[in-house]
């Protein structure tokens, strides 16, 4: 059992890592990484698609419009950024907004099943219709599934796996902000119920190598780390 102080040392590390990241051609293009930020301990994760413009130029997820109604939903169940981590399928932005191809995904893969074995979420919302598909490993589409629990393993962790239509579908429909709305209220819920019963592990996350405190502090400060 890791301490919340090793969890986050762990996680830098694989900030680190992902910084110098060259595994699929995503990273001729990009101009920062967007690993993802929040808190390191989040019993509460949220899985959007792929950076976009605003993300790619500041190195954080979800700080356009769709990031601002996140924030509000978040408030109206009295919890705020720094309650939850906040993250994407991939880490780079896809040129002109193109969905992920699936080599840019398989590649981009373990940094995301990392993240959840290190911050050990008890809830993942993925948001929208190609992150839920892609960790459901299922076609079946986000209108058929918004606002439906279940119990899934993804990577390392079982989790309560709940699709959430994308807070960007939301901005301009005022029904689909009435329904994620319906549908955030019952995360709270579904958080007291706890984590699922966990599968037996598989391999260990590698301990990271010593970094020096310049390098500490430029991970905490990307990563928005509490």
């Amino acid at each position: 059992m890791r301490s919340a102080s090793q969890r986050r040392e762990l996680l830098k590390a694989v900030f680190e890592e992902a910084q110098g990241c060259v595994r699929c051609p995503l990273h001729e293009t990009r101009t920062r990484v967007v690993f993802g930020a929040g808190n390191a301990d989040a019993d509460l994760m949220f899985v959007g698609e792929a950076p976009g413009a605003n993300e790619d130029r500041q190195g954080l997820p979800f700080v356009g419009q769709a990031g601002k109604l996140l924030d509000r939903l978040l408030a109206e169940i009295g919890l705020e950024r720094g309650d939850v981590f906040i993250c994407n399928t991939i880490k780079c932005r896809p040129p002109d907004n193109r969905d992920p191809y699936p080599h840019e995904l398989d590649s981009c893969q373990p940094y995301l099943f990392r993240q959840i074995d290190l911050i050990e979420p008890i809830v993942i919302c993925t948001l929208g219709n190609f992150a839920t598909k892609l960790l459901r490993a299922d076609p079946t589409g986000i209108s058929r599934l918004h606002g439906q629990a279940e119990v899934r393993v993804i990577g390392p962790r079982a989790v309560r796996l709940y699709p959430l239509f994308h807070p960007a579908a939301a901005l301009y429909t005022p029904a689909t902000l009435e329904t994620l709305r319906t549908d955030f209220a019952r995360i709270p819920e579904l958080l007291a119920q706890g984590a699922p019963p966990q599968p037996e592990p598989v391999e260990s996350v590698p301990e990271p190598a010593p970094e020096t405190d310049d390098l500490v502090a430029a991970a905490e400060q990307q990563l928005g780390l509490f």
